[in-house]
């Protein structure tokens, strides 16, 4: 796995950072948000980060990691002889969604606490700088729930490339995301409306940036999800959109169908 020297400042901090922690312990500490540990259940965050085989010494770039689900668990599970890479959204435009200025403050409020999530990084990944990390020098790229909003603003392959570029030879990139129907139409999928898109739209443009598919899972899935919903994905937990209309419903179903997908970077 890649070492730097950038991973001993790691070593510098108290707390979590300091000592090291295995995966299990990570997901399972104190300083995780209590309405994110309410989420493990849908998200299975411990199965999913052994699925896509994260290592505590590994250099792991997430995108856009919002307000921090995933950072809670990785940033400290990475601190002591890894590295975090946070490629966070562009809040610099003036046109920049308050929600998104928002949840990228909460973010680097939680990575201001040494102690427990170490000596982390945080790039800007947005339209027209997709560049996520120096070439070849990351072992793993995660990303969850992004593609869909991506491919409707014709960015995804230019993630996808970026995320080639980014890992070292045979390094992995890990996808989840909201999965519609296999015979869905792409032009309505593609038109804002629903979140979801096809599993095999994802595999293509992965496939055409350089990545084999190495294995796929159904640790996300969700039988209860037929993914025709009024206000789309956003119908379902945890945004259920239509509020108290249909809300004991709607919980029932739970939270979307998920594909997940483990990609690994072709060594020529």
């Amino acid at each position: 796995m890649i070492r730097r020297t950038l991973f001993m400042a790691a070593l510098l901090t108290t707390g979590l950072a300091q000592a090291g922690t295995t995966l299990e312990a990570a997901v399972a500490a104190e300083h995780r948000s209590e309405a994110y540990v309410a989420r493990d259940a849908a998200r299975h965050p411990l199965e999913v980060l052994r699925f896509f085989g994260v290592d505590a010494d590994d250099t792991v770039v997430e995108l856009w990691p919002s307000a921090g689900y995933w950072t809670e668990i990785l940033a400290p599970y990475l601190a002591a002889s890894g590295q975090y890479i946070a490629a966070a959204y562009d809040v610099g435009p003036a046109d920049t969604p308050s929600y998104r200025r928002r949840l990228h403050g909460q973010l680097l409020g939680k990575l201001a606490d040494k102690s427990t999530y170490g000596k982390t990084i945080v790039t800007t990944a947005d339209v027209g700088q997709w560049s996520l990390a120096p070439e070849g020098s990351v072992d793993v790229v995660l990303t969850f729930r992004n593609v869909h909003n991506l491919w409707w603003d014709d960015q995804a392959e230019a993630l996808f490339a970026a995320a080639h570029a980014a890992l070292e030879p045979g390094g992995v990139l890990g996808v989840v995301d909201h999965r519609a129907k296999p015979e869905a139409d792409p032009a309505q999928l593609k038109a804002k409306t629903t979140g979801y898109i096809r599993q095999a739209d994802v595999i293509r443009m992965a496939e055409a940036a350089g990545f084999k598919l190495a294995a796929s899972s159904e640790i996300n899935a969700n039988p209860k999800d037929d993914t025709d919903h009024p206000r789309g994905v956003w119908t379902l937990p945890p945004s259920l959109a239509l509020g108290e209309t249909d809300r004991e419903r709607y919980q029932g179903i739970g939270e979307s169908d998920r594909m997940t997908l483990k990609f690994v970077k072709l060594l020529n």
